[in-house]
């Protein structure tokens, strides 16, 4: 069985759940490793367990009719990546490994029974959805087209650097190697025009972006530059 540990416990989905509720879902989960771009489960697919990202990253994307794929959410380690399927409906997405990752999946009617004896688990659920929606909420907000695609490639850096850059004497450094078509795929957009965009940024002196690595200088200054003049 594996051992509730601490570096587990400061999972967020974890966060004041106690020890016997985390044990009985490692002792009824199980977890597995996913490599870098393997397919955790497709759209429209019958799943019947959750996931919980106890390590390295998961995608999260939907593909239009002309198959153009467009990221809704990149996730990190102590998200839940799907519990919408707590609703008897097929999944409503595709996940995808982001890089390699280790993910936490238990039968969703068992989670359901555990969380009955819960409530900080069952909050935390609750809270993990919440988010998801205010997180859809602000992109509805950035995909107008009147707004410029400078602004909105700026807004998903900000995000990425605040959720996953890591503190640096240059600045914050986004460590995922991130192409440009994945860049793309974030925004729906075209490869050519967020190559272009990137090297404005650049300009810009806003970022520095070499080996798929983004380097923000100051996550101030990109937030004002993606909040003003829209």
């Amino acid at each position: 069985m594996i051992k509730v540990t601490k570096d587990m416990k400061a999972l967020e989905i974890f966060n004041n759940v106690c020890d016997e509720t985390i044990e009985i879902i490692l002792e009824q989960g199980e977890i597995r490793k996913y490599s870098k771009d393997t397919i955790v489960f497709y759209d429209k697919e019958e799943v019947t367990d959750i996931y919980i990202v106890i390590s390295g990253t998961v995608s999260l994307y939907k593909l239009n009719e002309n198959g153009q794929k467009k990221v809704i959410f990149i996730l990190g380690e102590g998200k839940v990546v799907n519990e919408v399927i707590i609703k008897e409906l097929p999944a409503s997405i595709n996940c995808r490994a982001f890089e390699n990752a280790e993910l936490l999946k238990i039968n969703k009617n068992k989670l359901l029974e555990i969380m009955k004896y819960d409530f900080e688990l069952c909050k935390n659920i609750i809270i993990s959805l919440s988010m998801k929606t205010r997180r859809m909420y602000r992109q509805l907000k950035n995909t107008p087209p009147s707004i410029k695609i400078e602004k909105k490639l700026a807004a998903k850096i900000y995000k990425l650097g605040r959720d996953y850059g890591v503190k640096t004497q240059e600045g914050i450094l986004i460590k995922m190697n991130l192409t440009v078509t994945y860049l793309a795929d974030l925004l729906g957009s075209q490869r050519e025009t967020v190559s272009r965009t990137l090297k404005l940024l650049q300009d810009k002196k806003l970022i520095f972006y070499k080996d798929k690595n983004i380097l923000i200088y100051d996550l101030n200054k990109i937030s004002e530059f993606f909040k003003t003049s829209w």
